[in-house]
């Protein structure tokens, strides 16, 4: 019987939580601030510039971003021998989707997914080494759109404008740095264990393409749904610039202090269109706002699926591991 690898069945350790929880709520403070100092009306005014028209638009890009996702992990599940539908990627991939925004504290995205996985008998290590290449290709796909940020950046001489304060604050090594540290070393000893499972893809360059390019998919529409919002906000901007910009919020995100990246992501993006590419203050924060409603409301097909994932004991798997 295939067994769940270790790193799956490990719970996150105390101090971690807090460290996120406390993450979250700092990143929500500091946007509800900015909220309050910009005032409720001028984003109500912003907001009512946007046509429904463009919002039912933005929804079905959106949509097609989250199908664009299913894909990417699809191909890497089908290219390692694994038999699966597309239907069934997608009933799992929604129902994590919907575990990451609805259930933060308690069920982590790529848990249920891969409980998803073993309940339809795929081999649970082939699986969960699928969740880790997918992640690696979706970063990759972002840091590739990194570049198109750096002129409006070096530009913006962004880095002189940030808190020049906060590496000299005695606390902030062991607030930040150490959590970050040990998660950075748990993490070599995770890669190190899944390194040859994660083989089957290296041996498929093919399918390793395939799913990149569900990923480019998946990134021209989420470029495409904030230049849409920005346009009726405020003005229009580069693609390249808004594609470079939003891969830097991604990596944000990535650091490990906030759950799921909740008021880390509406703050950073709204800092960086603000300050590298001139968008006002009460467009950026609607824009952002209105990104993230857009993820959630997405994801709410994951609903109907996810109960079963909860509740069903994980079957027996077809592909036992050698």
């Amino acid at each position: 019987m295939s067994q769940v690898p270790e790193y799956m069945e490990e719970k996150p350790s105390r101090k971690g939580l807090i460290l996120r929880t406390a993450g979250t709520l700092l990143a929500l403070v500091l946007l509800i601030y900015l909220l309050g100092q910009q005032g409720w009306g001028e984003i109500l005014a912003a907001l009512r510039q946007i046509p429904v028209s463009h919002l039912l638009l933005a929804s079905g890009l959106m949509f097609v971003s989250r199908l664009a996702v299913v894909g990417r992990w699809h191909i890497l599940l089908v290219s390692s021998g694994l038999k699966i539908s597309f239907w069934q990627s997608t009933r799992i991939t929604f129902a994590g989707l919907f575990a990451s925004n609805f259930l933060p504290t308690t069920i982590g995205g790529d848990v249920v997914r891969l409980a998803g996985a073993v309940q339809q008998r795929q081999d649970a290590a082939i699986s969960a080494a699928s969740l880790i290449v997918d992640r690696l290709v979706g970063l990759a796909g972002m840091l590739m759109a990194v570049p198109f940020s750096l002129p409006g950046v070096l530009e913006a001489d962004l880095f002189r404008k940030l808190p020049a304060s906060i590496g000299s604050l005695p606390t902030f090594s062991s607030i930040l740095l150490q959590p970050v540290q040990k998660l950075y070393q748990k993490g070599l000893k995770i890669v190190q264990r899944l390194l040859s499972a994660t083989g089957i893809w290296l041996r498929q360059p093919r399918s390793l393409l395939i799913s990149l390019l569900y990923t480019w998919i998946n990134m021209l529409c989420l470029f495409a749904i904030l230049d849409l919002l920005l346009t009726d906000l405020q003005k229009p901007l580069s693609l390249w610039l808004i594609g470079g910009l939003y891969a830097l919020v991604y990596l944000f995100t990535l650091i490990p202090i906030s759950i799921n990246g909740y008021g880390l992501q509406e703050v950073s993006m709204t800092f960086l269109f603000n300050q590298v590419a001139g968008v006002t203050l009460p467009s950026a924060l609607t824009a952002a706002l209105l990104f993230r409603t857009l993820m959630i409301v997405a994801s709410v097909p994951g609903a109907f699926f996810i109960p079963g994932m909860l509740t069903k004991t994980p079957q027996t798997s077809n592909n036992p591991t050698a």
